[in-house]
């Protein structure tokens, strides 16, 4: 089963790469003449586009305002939840396991994730402009996609190790060392800064003719998109391509596990077993339930981003509220965690 997990995990790196290479010089063959030409194109588009104005949430000012209290309340929450998570797990030696290694870098991914559309979308509802430059819009993007990207696969990570502990326990430290935790997370930034890179390169080699009003409140692909005047066509293939490539081949490593998990819970006689044992996964079900049903419903389906309001709509589950319920998810229902927190608490 190792064997089996790790070749997934090996040929999704190396079909991504495989498939980026194709897609980016398939593009550049048919969208151009010539690499002169390519050059002379995007030149013309800086030149025309310096910045964008994010239209947010088209509402009264009053409403405004109730938007902004709540998305600020809902950051303050996600910050003090993920930071409080890494510092209790690092604070704590009985969390210095596998499993608690992968949730560390998942509060941390959802904090980054978070951080880098809250404070520019709470400083938009204040303001009359809401401007943020091209260099600002494409670095947004790429840690966005970078930051979402790396959650996927660590869900992914984290589902293989509930199934390495609970299918192969004699097995698990040596499924799952050091050396091989510090490789899946390694691999798993790896991958997300890869898928980053192409959705970047893709989205901000259109041309926008001027055009710079982004139906959104940050710097999404489908915003983006929506206002080049080019043919886009290619980009939304690549987009879910890819989007569909990485949530396939996570799904399947998740799913797969779980199966294995099932049938060998089921064989455990107490009922009392069966139960702890389910416990200890039904943290990490509940989180991928929540990312994986947003993400697939906004980039996973052909003529998603087709529909800005629901995008919207779906954009503020992933970015803001996923990454508060996930501390607290994992903080409630682990009694690892909830004793964790009090021992700290007890210390000062």
């Amino acid at each position: 089963m190792m064997k089996f997990f790790t070749l997934v995990l090996v040929n999704f790196f190396t079909k991504t790469s495989i498939l980026i290479t194709h897609f980016f010089h398939v593009y550049h063959l048919s969208s151009s003449p010539c690499i002169s030409a390519m050059k002379s194109e995007l030149s013309r588009n800086s030149s025309g586009v310096t910045e964008f104005i994010l239209l947010g949430f088209r509402t009264a000012p009053d409403i405004q305002i109730l938007l902004f209290l709540f998305f600020l309340l809902v950051y303050v929450v996600t910050v003090v939840g993920n930071v409080s998570m890494i510092i209790v797990i690092r604070m704590d030696s009985r969390l210095h396991t596998p499993m608690y290694f992968f949730l560390r870098h998942l509060s941390y991914v959802d904090l980054c994730y978070s951080t880098v559309i809250a404070p520019k979308t709470l400083a938009n509802f204040l303001s009359h402009e809401k401007k943020i430059s091209y260099n600002g819009c494409a670095a947004q993007f790429f840690f966005f996609a970078l930051f979402v990207t790396t959650e996927s696969i660590l869900l992914a990570v984290m589902a293989f190790d509930r199934f390495s502990a609970i299918c192969s326990p004699l097995l698990y430290p040596v499924h799952m060392s050091q050396k091989v935790c510090a490789q899946l997370v390694t691999g798993s930034y790896i991958c997300g800064g890869l898928n980053s890179m192409v959705h970047t390169g893709f989205t901000f080699s259109l041309r926008f003719c001027g055009e710079n009003h982004l139906d959104h409140f940050f710097c999404d692909v489908s915003a983006l998109i929506k206002i080049s005047c080019v043919d886009t066509s290619v980009n939304e293939m690549v987009l879910f391509i890819l989007s569909a490539l990485i949530i396939v081949t996570t799904t399947t490593v998740i799913l797969v596990s779980y199966a294995y998990i099932l049938s060998t819970v089921l064989k455990i006689p107490s009922t009392h077993g069966r139960g702890k044992t389910f416990s200890t996964c039904g943290s990490h079900m509940a989180t991928v339930t929540l990312f994986y049903g947003t993400v697939f419903f906004m980039y996973a389906q052909p003529g998603a981003i087709s529909s800005p309001g629901q995008n919207k709509v779906v954009a503020v589950l992933y970015t803001l509220i996923i990454p508060m319920l996930n501390p607290l998810i994992y903080s409630l229902r682990n009694r690892d965690v909830k004793d964790a927190v009090r021992r700290v608490l007890h210390r000062k």
